[in-house]
């Protein structure tokens, strides 16, 4: 697929869902296993989400950010739906083994079977809900915490994927264990950062909400 296909993707999957802290602390491997525990209790409990988000691409080429406006919606088990709705409209959906893409006015079906790459990234992005990305091979991850919570490194072991991101950052507030907010380095320096806002759990969703 072309660049920007694949980079539309990852954040797709960096969703599920950072801010620099001055100040951050190295968890211990007790504070990082009930860190951890705590996030995946809160996922197990989490049949249903929605999330408005605001997302911001900082470009050095550019003056000026990037600014974004879209919503997350995501049914157990694996249904997700990543939808941009300002300055234009994209919308990607999982759902069983199937991408539903619809991009710049098209429609598109990827049968994820025939596809690693997109079936590892359907399964990290499910992960991200359910609580089991900390345990992904897939990534080197270190724990901190913060002022207001705690900050989550991921840098890719994978060389395909280093050729698009060098690491991302996830932070969580203090005593509620979702993501906040999630931070994309691309090599070059350039970031995509991710703000979640106004999120429901457990609220009825429509099977609709997953087809195009």
């Amino acid at each position: 697929m072309k660049t920007n296909s694949i980079t539309f993707f990852l954040i797709v999957f960096l969703s599920f869902q950072c801010i620099a802290f001055s100040q951050q602390n190295t968890l211990s491997p007790k504070e990082i296993a009930a860190f951890k525990k705590d996030v995946a209790l809160k996922a197990k409990n989490t049949n249903t989400l929605s999330s408005n988000f605001t997302q911001t691409k900082q470009i050095s080429v550019l003056n000026n950010s990037i600014i974004s406006t879209g919503k997350l919606v995501y049914k157990s088990p694996n249904l997700v739906r990543w939808e941009y709705i300002t300055p234009k409209s994209n919308i990607a959906i999982f759902k069983d083994n199937l991408l539903l893409v619809f991009n710049d006015g098209k429609r598109k079906s990827i049968d994820l079977d025939s596809n690693k790459w997109f079936k590892q990234l359907n399964t990290l992005i499910v992960n991200s809900v359910t609580g089991d990305l900390f345990d992904d091979e897939t990534f080197e991850i270190d724990y901190f915490s913060t002022k207001t919570g705690y900050l989550v490194v991921f840098k890719p072991k994978n060389k395909r994927l280093r050729k698009y991101m060098a690491q991302f950052e996830l932070t969580f507030p203090k005593h509620e264990f979702v993501v906040k907010t999630v931070k994309l380095i691309e090599p070059n320096n350039d970031f995509t950062l991710i703000e979640f806002k106004n999120r429901v759990d457990n609220k009825p969703v429509l099977d609709t909400a997953f087809t195009l």
